[in-house]
């Protein structure tokens, strides 16, 4: 008989996620004119809520759809933000969902109107991407899903043997490797 298993915690879902900004005004503004997020709520103090410790912040809430907020910290008695230099620019990132292909590239022609570079979109098997940065230095994706219930499920099969695979070899494992065979024949790989 096997032992049912128990979590101390029952997930929600996101509440939100936080990062750091170098002007909160020009954050809310960017995100709403690219995005069309809606500025929700500020927080601004003097100490830190959770320590105490005097780092005076402004704390800015975007809503980016079906209840998920995104979050930035302005600190200006902070020194400049930079991002972690180990880490290639392409690996930390925001991706939003965008309901469609269509609405993936209507919404790269929107951005490029307004002078950011867009990179894609990128074919990942199960969705397709555009990549881009915000006035932080944050790369931001917006991605639509095309995949199958099919797909879906034969990834989810296999995730387990990957991440074994990998943690004992370090290699990609080759169980999935048809997600990204499109992308792969545009950059000229195998």
């Amino acid at each position: 008989m096997s032992e049912a298993i128990t979590h101390p915690v029952k997930l929600g879902g996101v509440h939100h996620a936080a990062y750091r900004c170098k002007d909160a005004k020009e954050t809310v503004e960017w995100y709403g004119k690219v995005l069309g997020m809606d500025y929700t709520t500020a927080f601004a103090e003097d100490h830190v809520p959770s320590t105490g410790a005097y780092d005076p912040y402004m704390h800015v809430f975007l809503d980016a759809g079906n209840g998920n907020i995104l979050a930035f910290f302005e600190l200006p008695n902070q020194k400049d933000m930079g991002r972690d230099e180990n880490t290639p620019a392409w690996v930390q990132h925001l991706a939003f969902r965008v309901a469609s292909e269509a609405e993936l590239l209507a919404a790269k022609e929107h951005i490029e109107s307004l002078g950011i570079d867009v990179l894609g979109p990128t074919h990942h098997g199960i969705f397709k991407s555009i990549y881009f940065f915000d006035p932080n230095g944050h790369r931001v994706e917006l991605a639509a899903d095309i995949g199958t219930d099919e797909q879906y499920a034969e990834l989810k099969r296999v995730a387990p043997m990957m991440l074994e695979e990998w943690s004992e070899t370090k290699k990609a494992p080759r169980h999935a490797d048809w997600l990204h065979e499109i992308a792969r024949k545009e950059h000229g790989g195998n």
